[in-house]
């Protein structure tokens, strides 16, 4: 079970708004064929900092579904001023990060990982021109001194070929597949500098992301299997 105080302590509207939208964007990625590894590694309780490879816009979505806890997203501030979408992130508590004063959001993070609860963060900084990896920018990294929390490497695969950056529409027949790491914990790191951080961080997404691209590779595999099988 997750810590009951990242319930309590979210305020009642966004906590109930959430958990419409988490049902919504559930039904939205069953879709798609998706498979998850390493959940039992994911932290039931306490402060964590989330950090994912970009592959597409689905991946908040993708995530939000596969922690079995409340998320806090980050979201640019300059979002927030189209309409509808200013609207959503407003209701679903989503947290606006000014890139160009430097401590935009990181107040409000820092204070919502004091609470105990958990942000997903995209270290890559843009999502991925053609489903690699970008190299990671060490921006989380004044998060994680000031809050010492766990550091959860996660790394998704086929987000990109379900919905690449410059498509509009999504491929449902494509298949996705999250891998969890083991938590970074705040001893490991604690005596590390920033670039020695970065790296780290790099490495632990990297390694995610092969387990991901294997055991998606595995389900292709399958599945063109059981279409040939069918077939006969």
């Amino acid at each position: 079970m997750f810590d009951p105080q990242d319930k309590i302590r979210r305020p009642f509207f966004q906590r109930h708004a959430q958990s419409v939208v988490r049902w919504f964007f559930r039904m939205f990625i069953l879709l798609f064929r998706t498979r998850v590894d390493g959940m039992e590694r994911f932290p039931r309780m306490g402060p964590v900092l989330v950090c994912s490879n970009h592959q597409s816009n689905l991946d908040p979505l993708i995530l939000g579904c596969a922690i079995p806890r409340p998320v806090n997203y980050l979201a640019k501030k300059q979002l927030f001023s189209f309409g509808p979408l200013g609207w959503f992130f407003g209701w679903n508590d989503v947290i606006a990060l000014d890139r160009d004063s430097g401590l935009g959001g990181i107040k409000e993070t820092l204070k919502r990982l004091k609470r105990k609860e958990l942000i997903i963060m995209f270290p890559e900084g843009t999502r991925s021109l053609d489903g690699e990896m970008r190299k990671v920018k060490s921006g989380f990294c004044v998060l994680v001194r000031k809050s010492k929390v766990p550091i959860m490497p996660v790394a998704i695969a086929g987000a990109f070929e379900a919905l690449p950056r410059k498509s509009l529409l999504p491929n449902f027949s494509a298949t996705l597949q999250v891998s969890f790491g083991e938590a970074i914990q705040p001893e490991e790191y604690g005596d590390l500098s920033e670039e020695e951080l970065t790296s780290l961080v790099e490495e632990k997404i990297k390694e995610c992301f092969a387990k991901a691209r294997l055991l998606h590779g595995r389900c292709h595999e399958s599945r063109h299997s059981l279409r040939e099988s069918s077939a006969l």
